[in-house]
C-alpha cells in the first residue's frame, strides 16, 4: 500500500527512484579467501567480487566497495547463495499498511534489497564495481585477536584500503559500507581520513556502541553475551582450503589458541563483579569510538526507531561535518534485523541495495543522478506509515511541551500496577506510588528491541501492545488527544523518586494509547539512579527546556543513593517521529525491570530496594517533550 508522502522542499519525494543504469556486466567472478597482510604480521581475508563477461574479469580498474565484518564472511558467503530465492519469495508476501511493523514486514525484510549491503553489494558490482568483504582479525578466516573496535583493528581498516588501492583492479577510489559492525568499521575507516574513501553508507551504526547497546542506562545488556559468544563460535569455522592454500592454516590455529582475549568470559566478569571498571565508561571503551567530527566524506546514515542503536541516528548525522545533499539520514520504523522492509513498493523508498549504488555512483562516480537533492532527513513516521522529508529534525514547527505525572486515574491501565495519569497542571498532592520489585512480562517491546525484531513473530505483544508488560508498572496516561498531533525527537522524563536502597533502576517506556486500549510502544529509556549526573554542557536544550540529557555514566560521577532521601532524576528517552490520532492518548510506563533488555546483577539488585515515584506539587515530575499538530 502506498503511504503519504512530504517533502520540505523541492520536489524529490521519498519514494524517488534514482537511476542506476543497467546491468553493465553479466558475470560476476569471486576469489574466496585473499590473504590481505597488516603491518604487525596477522593477515585478514578478503573474499572479492568483480564483474566481467565471458572472457573472465574485467580488466577495467574499477571502484570498490569494502564491507568489514565479524561474522565470518564465509558463513555470508555460503547464504548469500540464497538470496534471490528469499527476496523472491518475500517479495510475494503482501505488504501491510506499514503503520506499524508487523509479523509480515519482518518477513518481508530480504525484499527490500537488505541482503546485498550486509554482505557484497552484486547490484552495484554488476555496474561497475569490486566488491570485498573483510573479516576483521581474529574472527572468520583472519588471523590475529579479535578485539572489536580496538585501535588496532581500526589501523587494520587503513591498510586495507591501501592494499585494495594498491590493486590493479581498483582504481584508486574507495566506498565503505556495512550493517551494525560493518557500519560502525565504515564510519571509523572514513573518520580516520583514509586516502581514496570518497563515500560512507553505513546501516544501523552506532554512535557509542557500549553506551547505546553495552552499558544501556548503565546496566549491561545480555544480547551482548549472545552476540561474544557468537563471534567467538565463528571464529572457528574458517575457510580451511583457503588458508591452507595460503600457507596459513599453522599461524590460523596457534592464533585461535593461544591469542583469545577470551571477550565473553571479560563480560561475564563485567557483568557479575561488583564495581567492574568496564561497567562505567572510561577512556578504554572511548579509544574505540569514531572521531565523527573528522569525516569529511558523503555519508548516509540508515537507522530505525526500533533499533538498538535508535539513540545514534540523528547524533552521528548532527556530529558529522558535511552538509545535507551528500548527508543522508533516513530512519523506518524497523528493529536491527529488518531494514528495509517495504523499500522498492509503491509509495516507498527505493529499494535498499538500489539506493546504495545511487549513493555511491554520485559521490564515488561523480555520476549527476539526482541522489543529493534527496532528504536530508527522510522519516516513516510511526502512527500512521507517511514519509515524511524535511531539512532538519526535529520538526522546526513543534513547540516545548510538559506533561506531569499525576495520581489522577486516568480510567485506562486497570491492567497496571498502578493507573496514573499525564497532565497540563502538575499534582496539587504528594502521592507515592511504589514500583512493584517483580519482574515485567517477556512479552514485550524491550524483547522485541533485543530480539532485533524476531519476536514479532510471535504476536502483536511482542513489539505493538505492550499491555501484557505494565502489570508490573505504574503508568501514567494523558486524555485523549483532541487534534491530530505529532510527537518528534528526543524527551525527558524528569522523576522524583526515593528509594529504600542505595540504587534505583528505571525502565520507561513511551506508548501511543489506541482507542481499542492497545499500548503501542514508540519508544523507550532506562537508566540507573547511581549514573544519574548529566554533562549539561552536551546536553540538549530547547528554550531552556532539558529534552536530552546525557548522562556522563562514569565511575568519578556515579553517586549512591541515600536510603529515604527523595531525589530528582532526568532520564534520556530516545528520539521518535509520531502521529497522534485524535482520540489516542499518550502512555508513560515505569518499571523497575525490563528483561531480557537489561541485566542487573545480584550484587545490584541488593543495593536496589523499595523504590518509588514521589508526586510532590513543590517538586513535580514531568515529561517534556516536542510536539506539532499534523
Amino acid at each position: 500500500m502506498g503511504q503519504p508522502l512530504s517533502t520540505a522542499t523541492g520536489s524529490i519525494t521519498p519514494d524517488t527512484r534514482f537511476d542506476i543504469g543497467p546491468v553493465r556486466y553479466p558475470k560476476l567472478f569471486g576469489r574466496n579467501t585473499v590473504p590481505i597482510p597488516m603491518s604487525d604480521g596477522a593477515v585478514l581475508s578478503a573474499d572479492i567480487l568483480r564483474p566481467g563477461d565471458s572472457a573472465g574479469p574485467t580488466g577495467e580498474p574499477l571502484p570498490a566497495i569494502i564491507n568489514f565484518t565479524a561474522y565470518n564472511k564465509a558463513l555470508n558467503r555460503h547464504g548469500m547463495r540464497f538470496h534471490t530465492v528469499l527476496r523472491r519469495a518475500a517479495a510475494r508476501l503482501a505488504p501491510s499498511d506499514r503503520t506499524r511493523m508487523t509479523a509480515r514486514d519482518v518477513l518481508r525484510t530480504p525484499a527490500g534489497g537488505v541482503l546485498e549491503p550486509f554482505a557484497i553489494n552484486r547490484t552495484a558490482v554488476a555496474r561497475g564495481y569490486v566488491g570485498l568483504m573483510v573479516d576483521v582479525r581474529g574472527t572468520g578466516s583472519s588471523t590475529g585477536t579479535w578485539d572489536f573496535f580496538s585501535p588496532r583493528e581500526q589501523r587494520d581498516y587503513l591498510e586495507v584500503v591501501r592494499w585494495v588501492r594498491a590493486q590493479p583492479w581498483c582504481d584508486g577510489d574507495v566506498a565503505v559500507q556495512g550493517l551494525s559492525y560493518g557500519a560502525i568499521a565504515a564510519l571509523l575507516t572514513a573518520g580516520q581520513g583514509a586516502e581514496g574513501v570518497k563515500a560512507c553508507f553505513a546501516i544501523e551504526a552506532g554512535e557509542n556502541p557500549v553506551r547505546e547497546l553495552g552499558l544501556t542506562g548503565g546496566v549491561p545488556t545480555p544480547g551482548m553475551l549472545v552476540w561474544m559468544l557468537a563471534v567467538t563460535g565463528g571464529k572457528w569455522l574458517p575457510a580451511w582450503p583457503g588458508l591452507l592454500r595460503a600457507g596459513l592454516a599453522g599461524k590460523f590455529l596457534r592464533d585461535r589458541l593461544i591469542g583469545d582475549t577470551g571477550w565473553p568470559a571479560r563480560a561475564l566478569r563485567l557483568a557479575l563483579t561488583a564495581e567492574h571498571e568496564d561497567g562505567y565508561l572510561n577512556p578504554g571503551w572511548d579509544a574505540r569510538l569514531c572521531k565523527y567530527e573528522d569525516i569529511t566524506v558523503p555519508t548516509w546514515i540508515h537507522g530505525g526507531w526500533h533499533d538498538v542503536y535508535n539513540r545514534s541516528n540523528f547524533r552521528l548525522y548532527d556530529r558529522i561535518p558535511v552538509p545535507g545533499g551528500p548527508k543522508q539520514v533516513l530512519v523506518d520504523d524497523s528493529y536491527h534485523l529488518t531494514p528495509g522492509s517495504g523499500f522498492g513498493d509503491p509509495g516507498n523508498p527505493q529499494a535498499l541495495d538500489e539506493l546504495q549504488c545511487a549513493f555511491f555512483d554520485r559521490w564515488v562516480k561523480s555520476i549527476d543522478n539526482g541522489i543529493d537533492g534527496y532528504g536530508p532527513i527522510t522519516v516513516r513516521r510511526q502512527g500512521d506509515g507517511a514519509w515524511i522529508r524535511r531539512d532538519s529534525f526535529p520538526d522546526p514547527a513543534a513547540g516545548v511541551r510538559r506533561l506531569y505525572l499525576t495520581s489522577e486515574s486516568s480510567g485506562t491501565a486497570a491492567h497496571s500496577a498502578a493507573d496514573g495519569g499525564l497532565a497540563d497542571i502538575a499534582a496539587d498532592a504528594e502521592h507515592r506510588l511504589p514500583l512493584p520489585a517483580r519482574r515485567g512480562s517477556a512479552a514485550s517491546s524491550n524483547t522485541a528491541v533485543l530480539s532485533m525484531g524476531i519476536a514479532l513473530l510471535f504476536g502483536p505483544e511482542f513489539g505493538n501492545d505492550d499491555r501484557r508488560n505494565e502489570a508490573t508498572a505504574v503508568t501514567f496516561t494523558s486524555a485523549a488527544f483532541a487534534t491530530d498531533t505529532v510527537l518528534t525527537g528526543p524527551m525527558n522524563l524528569h522523576l522524583r523518586a526515593v528509594a529504600e536502597g542505595t540504587d534505583a533502576f528505571w525502565s520507561i517506556t513511551i506508548c501511543a494509547v489506541r482507542p481499542d486500549g492497545a499500548s503501542v510502544p514508540l519508544t523507550r529509556g532506562a537508566l540507573l539512579s547511581s549514573l544519574r549526573a548529566t554533562d549539561s554542557a552536551r546536553s540538549d536544550y530547547v528554550d531552556g527546556e532539558l529534552l536530552f540529557p546525557l548522562h556522563t555514566l562514569t565511575a568519578e560521577t556515579a553517586a549512591p543513593l541515600t536510603p529515604g532521601l527523595p531525589f530528582d532524576i532526568d532520564i534520556e528517552i530516545n528520539p521518535t517521529e509520531a502521529l497522534l490520532r485524535a482520540g489516542e492518548r499518550l502512555r508513560v510506563s515505569v518499571s523497575c525491570s525490563s528483561f531480557p533488555r537489561h541485566f542487573i546483577a545480584p550484587w545490584k539488585q541488593r543495593q536496589i530496594r523499595g523504590q518509588a515515584i514521589v508526586l510532590d506539587p513543590a517538586h513535580p515530575s514531568y515529561l517534556s517533550l516536542l510536539t506539532a499538530p499534523k
